[in-house]
């Protein structure tokens, strides 16, 4: 059994987050809420996404999974307002998602689930962690578009600097310690990322929420944050770009 009530902009934001990554993606399913991991194709980058059941207006559900097509709900979602509930009900005997907008009624066919993956999150130990606000980040990665594909971010004691350079521009975003929400570190690192990734990542998070970013030297990257009113929370891990001599 699966019959919930949710609202459009939670299902929005849960698209946000997973549609950048993957376009199939499989939801587990369980009474206390829904979660999903999935790995891009290219295995640049994971996310790990779990939503408590707090966050819907009704929630019904046994342990189960569905696969879904994350840009045919992305489409669906379009057709609802802000502020609409939508019912999400699983059928079992079609295999498919009924989803209920106001008078409308789509029936979307499921993905099965039986070769998908389940990554695991590795255990990773990274030295530097930063909490800022996500209206600064956001200007940064903006700014850095405009000039190179990728970036460079440095933690050291004192600071978090976002640096991007092109073949006549730069970017650069620096922030002392007393501007950031914490700043913690042993050492100082630094490591290169994708910009298009990396935006993707930072994009569903808006205004003053907090980003938790925790960064090494030539490591993955970790962010974190929460979504649906801090009942979800969302981790990504991106690959660094080793620069060549």
């Amino acid at each position: 059994m699966f019959n919930v009530k949710v609202k459009s902009d939670v299902l929005k934001g849960v698209i946000d987050v997973v549609s950048p990554l993957v376009n199939e993606a499989k939801f587990n399913i369980t009474s206390k809420g829904i979660s999903l991991r999935a790995v891009d194709p290219a295995h640049v980058a994971m996310v790990d996404l779990q939503v408590k059941d707090k966050a819907f207006e009704e929630y019904k559900a046994n342990e189960m999974e569905l696969g879904i097509d994350m840009d045919k709900l992305a489409s669906i979602m379009r057709l609802s307002g802000s502020g609409d509930i939508i019912t999400l009900e699983y059928d079992e005997d079609t295999n498919r998602l009924i989803i209920k907008i106001g008078n409308l009624i789509r029936k979307m066919g499921l993905i099965d689930t039986a070769g998908m993956p389940d990554p695991k999150m590795p255990n990773l130990n990274l030295p530097a962690k930063v909490v800022l606000k996500a209206s600064e980040l956001n200007q940064g990665v903006r700014a850095s578009e405009a000039v190179s594909d990728h970036l460079a971010l440095t933690v050291d004691k004192d600071n978090f600097e976002l640096y991007a350079e092109g073949d006549t521009d730069t970017v650069n975003l620096k922030l002392p310690k007393d501007l950031l929400l914490e700043l913690n570190t042993t050492t100082k690192c630094k490591s290169l990322f994708s910009i298009d990734y990396f935006s993707n990542m930072i994009k569903p998070v808006k205004g003053e929420d907090p980003i938790t970013i925790m960064l090494g030297n030539d490591n993955p990257i970790r962010v974190e944050f929460n979504i649906a009113d801090n009942k979800g929370h969302v981790t990504y891990l991106l690959a660094p770009r080793i620069e060549s001599e």
